[in-house]
């Protein structure tokens, strides 16, 4: 039986299993969880397995400062094969012969480093006119798309086999790998798709760390006592650090000396013995105006 609902408060780790959307891999750790607050931060496809961080209580207002993080991806490409979505689950459209030695994948891979535009798929969530693209796309429609920057920061060749390629990716945030697989396979006259994808890295977390749904489901307990605090979710901005008055006028939602905080710049306010107060803003003056307040300031799921 689940746990009642109530107050939950910090990150969990999950290794998302295929077949599930992240939707609905989060309703079911918020019900083994007992969790009455909630939410993901990014998605993955449901053929897509491994790091989605879940963020539950008082961390749900810190999750949007995950969405810069950088991430990295391990992926397998069927090599010569091409869908309509660029994935598994999409109809097969073209089958090429494949005739590549790893050392032209390594060349063409070397290609796709730095900068870039990539234009979303059209099996995407990207918006275009009110909607989102896989709507366009399930109705068989096809749409004008902008490409948009991102920055692939490595992608190297793990395997070569016959007609699989697999790849580790590091990349910006709104980097689809299935568009990067198909680009792959064009530089390659082959053409490709990808066969599996396993996020591995989310900014500051690890694959290694994470749970699956069965460990959640077997250990509840245990698990609430491994969610990561709040204050993981703001690791990559500056830290303030306060005292005294200052801290308690933050809490209560007033500004503070900012200590050269340039306007709007995010910061991450810690009070005495670094307890996390939350996050302001560099405004007006040098000062930090609150953005977003910690109501409790210790993790868990009492």
């Amino acid at each position: 039986m689940a746990p009642r609902p109530g107050t939950c408060d910090g990150v969990l780790l999950l290794d998302k299993p295929a077949g599930y959307s992240s939707t609905q891999a989060l309703a079911r750790a918020k019900r083994f969880l007992g969790a009455a607050k909630a939410g993901h931060t990014g998605t993955l496809d449901p053929f897509a397995t491994g790091l989605l961080p879940l963020v539950f209580g008082e961390a749900t207002k810190f999750s949007r400062f995950l969405i810069d993080a950088r991430k990295t991806y391990d992926a397998v490409l069927a090599l010569g094969l091409e869908t309509t979505s660029g994935d598994p689950e999409g109809e097969v459209v073209a089958r090429r012969e494949v005739a590549v030695d790893e050392k032209q994948v390594d060349a063409v891979l070397a290609r796709f480093v730095g900068p870039q535009q990539q234009v979303p798929p059209m099996h995407s969530a990207v918006h275009v006119n009110g909607r989102r693209l896989y709507e366009y796309a399930r109705a068989g429609e096809a749409v004008e798309r902008a490409p948009r920057e991102i920055e692939i920061d490595s992608i190297r060749r793990l395997s070569l086999h016959g007609t699989q390629l697999a790849i580790c990716v590091a990349c910006s945030k709104g980097t689809y790998i299935r568009s990067l697989a198909m680009d792959i396979g064009r530089a390659l006259g082959c053409g490709a798709s990808l066969t599996a994808l396993r996020r591995t890295s989310v900014g500051p977390f690890r694959l290694e760390d994470a749970w699956t749904l069965e460990a959640v489901e077997r250990d509840p307990e245990r698990a609430r006592a491994a969610l990561q605090p709040p204050e993981t979710l703001v690791a990559a901005l500056p830290r303030l650090d306060t005292a005294g008055p200052e801290a308690q006028r933050f809490a209560h939602g007033q500004p503070i000396p900012g200590d050269g905080l340039a306007e709007g710049v995010d910061v991450a306010v810690f009070g005495p013995e670094g307890r996390f107060l939350g996050v302001g803003e560099g405004a007006a003056g040098g000062r930090v105006a609150p953005l977003r307040l910690m109501a409790r300031n210790e993790p868990g799921c009492p």
